[in-house]
């Protein structure tokens, strides 16, 4: 596997944190557009600011092989990215909704 190709699955698996989350919590969707935003953004946000420690594309791909843990930890990091964006995006929209 390539870094970008790693990249991308990361990233789909913060699309299916987000849209997972808004199917089994009916009050945290913002339809699937939004679902699927908020999801994208919050598993870069995460894979940027926690990949630091060790489970970013370069550190699986660094022997040649994959690493299956680190790479195991980077999608549960995408995933869970996903979903905690889709809960702020969705408070904060509330809130900004709720002064109104």
């Amino acid at each position: 596997m390539t870094l970008t190709l790693i990249s991308m699955i990361s990233i789909s698996a913060g699309i299916a944190g987000a849209n997972l989350l808004a199917i089994l919590k009916k009050k945290y969707t913002m339809g699937f557009t939004g679902n699927t935003v908020a999801g994208i953004f919050g598993s870069i946000f995460f894979i940027k600011s926690f990949g630091r420690f060790g489970f970013d594309p370069f550190a699986i791909m660094e022997t040649g092989v994959i690493n299956y843990l680190l790479f195991t930890t980077n999608m549960f990091i995408s995933l869970l990215g996903g979903a905690i964006a889709l809960f702020i995006t969705k408070l904060v929209t509330n809130k900004m909704n709720k002064d109104k």
